[in-house]
């Protein structure tokens, strides 16, 4: 059993902190400790000793700046226009091509069947790699701002992107958390460009608008790489999580849903800001959210984990039960507790992802 996470923000990381994935969790809070970063993001939970810990195999890694309206303190990637949001994208490709070509036998990038199958022996043969696996690293476009038009889709592409998500705030394509919207003039023309190259599209933070529109006019392949169920956080102010027609749209079209294990999107009112404590917020609040997925669909093959782990919090934020990604096979443990099958678990943990990513990546 190995797992798949649809989401972490790892160029960010090593880009805003110079955080050094390739180390130990445990040296990279050593090295951090007596600096400003644990107050800002949070411990961090993220390593490669602890993908192998973990049996984490592939990562979606994603493009990601902020919006400068909504830029905070510290913030040193953001984007006032397409332009910048452009060259930062850029930049993070930068990124995991180095990453990956420094540390071939740490890390590998993912853009087709091919490489995801590469991937996949190493992790089912041990004797392979005796002393750890490569991670694959499959982009993840989030905030589709840095497309300046549908027509540099095919740049997009041949840069090995195959996944794009249009909202993080709102963009110029759809709405998204905190600013409401349907998708835009753009956003439609945006995707029905992408469904010629059959690029994946993700609805995470998209509004329930956008996504709705999504649902109906997008012909590619969908799916939610990070977000957690609107039924279970009934009261939180927030537009970030989906409603069940949602899922219910995804789940219709063959799509899988990333859980977050972040404990502010798993009970109302929990902000580490307001001294929340992570004690407060069990694993088993995130099992719930599976559940519910497992529920809407009659099956566990729509749920999965997208942890989001290192995009913008830490250690402090997560349930008590987990030290970082090493801990993720736990929820494994909490399936079986709940009834659920050996085959449901490995279904979640990665293997909903293995069969979504064979289904639609190219050959």
């Amino acid at each position: 059993m190995f797992i798949i996470d649809s989401h972490q923000d790892l160029a960010w990381n090593i880009l805003t902190y110079g955080r050094d994935y390739t180390r130990s969790v445990k040296e990279t809070r050593l090295l951090e400790a007596g600096t400003d970063i644990p107050a800002r993001n949070g411990d961090s939970i993220v390593g490669w000793p602890e993908y192998q810990q973990g049996r984490v195999a592939v990562v979606f890694s994603t493009l990601y700046a902020t919006p400068a309206r909504k830029k905070e303190t510290g913030d040193t990637i953001f984007y006032k226009d397409s332009e910048t949001a452009h060259r930062l994208y850029r930049d993070q490709i930068d990124v995991y091509r180095k990453l990956a070509d420094s540390h071939p036998d740490k890390f590998r990038l993912i853009s087709s069947t091919l490489e995801l199958d590469s991937v996949i022996e190493h992790w089912s043969k041990p004797e392979l790699d005796p002393d750890g696996h490569p991670v694959g690293l499959v982009y993840l476009m989030e905030g589709a701002d840095g497309i300046r038009s549908p027509h540099e889709l095919s740049e997009w592409w041949d840069l090995g992107l195959r996944m794009i998500g249009l909202a993080w705030a709102g963009t110029r394509y759809c709405g998204g958390t905190g600013e409401p919207g349907p998708l835009t003039d753009e956003g439609r023309q945006l995707i029905s460009a992408m469904a010629d190259y059959n690029f994946i599209l993700d609805l995470s933070h998209m509004d329930e608008a956008a996504a709705y529109e999504s649902l109906d006019r997008y012909e590619g392949p969908v799916m939610a790489t990070h977000a957690n169920c609107a039924a279970l956080m009934r009261g939180s102010d927030t537009n970030r999580h989906l409603p069940d027609d949602v899922i219910r749209g995804l789940i219709e079209r063959e799509g899988v849903i990333g859980v977050i294990p972040l404990n502010t999107f798993l009970k109302v009112g929990w902000l580490r800001k307001n001294g929340s404590r992570r004690e407060a917020v069990p694993l088993d609040a995130l099992i719930a959210h599976i559940d519910h997925i497992c529920q809407l669909a009659g099956n566990s093959n729509h749920a999965a984990i997208g942890s989001d782990f290192d995009g913008g919090f830490g250690l402090q934020s997560i349930p008590p039960e987990l030290d970082s990604i090493a801990d993720l096979p736990l929820i494994a443990k909490k399936l079986l507790e709940r009834g659920y099958s050996e085959m449901d678990a490995a279904n979640v943990l990665g293997g909903n992802w293995l069969r979504f990513l064979g289904r639609n990546l190219p050959s």
